[in-house]
């Protein structure tokens, strides 16, 4: 597939383990990852480690996507909750059809959108008691349809790589895994 367009939503306290894991991986594979700032281009971390974003949400939010992925770390999923902009983002992406990732925290939103209801998902066990419509599995990664989900931090690399590998296929995932070393294997 060419012309694979990854939007990844960032906000103050986002989980930069994640956020920087997705993006570097997803360009390594080919994929036109684009970071996007709510408010601002520079974003502070939960670790306080600034990243300047690729565009504005405002600039984008009009754009077709392959696929829409979203960081965890709870502050910065809480103020991912607070803008209207990413609720109606999520719905209308979904509705298309289109692939769309969340991991840590970060599962609350594709609940709260309403978009899990009574599917598998896996989130950071902090956040369990936020998950009303999903059932929510203890595993790594959950590849279920169009929609992929990471427990933590610890799973950003196999989450990652199976972006990569729902994006691209096994080959591109095989070679991408192959250069990072990362040893990690993805079930189906």
């Amino acid at each position: 597939m060419n012309n694979v367009k990854v939007l990844i939503p960032l906000a103050e306290g986002f989980e930069e383990i994640e956020a920087v894991t997705i993006i570097d991986v997803l360009r390594r594979a080919g994929a036109d990852a684009v970071s996007a700032g709510l408010a601002g281009r520079n974003v502070s971390g939960s670790h306080k480690i600034r990243l300047e974003t690729d565009v504005l949400l405002d600039d984008v939010l009009d754009k077709a996507w392959t696929m829409i992925v979203f960081p965890g770390g709870r502050s910065g999923v809480e103020n991912l909750l607070a803008d209207e902009r990413i609720l109606k983002l999520v719905q209308n992406h979904c509705q298309k059809g289109h692939d769309i990732a969340a991991i840590c925290a970060a599962p609350r939103i594709l609940d709260k959108a309403g978009i899990t209801q009574r599917k598998p998902i896996t989130v950071h066990p902090a956040e369990k008691p936020f998950i009303s419509e999903s059932q929510i599995r203890d595993q790594a990664v959950v590849d279920e349809g169009t929609i992929i989900t990471g427990r933590s931090a610890g799973a950003a690399m196999e989450f990652s790589l199976t972006l990569v590998r729902r994006l691209f296929g096994d080959e591109k995932w095989k070679d991408v895994e192959r250069g990072l070393l990362s040893g990690v294997t993805i079930g189906k």
